[in-house]
């Protein structure tokens, strides 16, 4: 059993400069915890894999294509393959979100 606490785990370098941990990473999937702190926001990309978005705390504005939706806790968000779209944290408080990407991803994401 292997047992990964999002908090603690070790953080990644992304071009968006927020908080970042790779918490599960095999050929079938990737998952990531991003914590955005009040102001952050993700840099608008394309992600060449399907993408979802699981809200953990907070709340957040997801923009994917035209579409832009202000989301809390236990919402799940639908992002398609090479669909531009990013994460913005307005609120005060910190917007932490699991994002998994299906399948691992063969190259990094576009950014726009």
């Amino acid at each position: 059993m292997r047992i990964v606490d999002c908090q603690k785990a070790r953080t990644i370098n992304n071009p968006h400069g927020v908080r970042t941990s790779l918490v599960y990473d095999h050929p079938e999937a990737q998952v990531v915890h991003m914590e955005l702190q009040s102001g952050e926001a993700l840099r608008r990309h394309i992600t060449p894999v399907n993408v979802f978005f699981y809200v953990l705390e907070g709340l957040g504005t997801v923009e994917i294509g035209d579409e832009r939706e202000t989301v809390g806790p236990d919402t799940l968000v639908e992002s398609p393959a090479s669909i531009p779209h990013r994460l913005i944290n307005q609120g005060q408080k910190p917007f932490r979100v699991l994002v998994v990407k299906v399948p691992r991803p063969e190259t990094g994401s576009r950014i726009l």
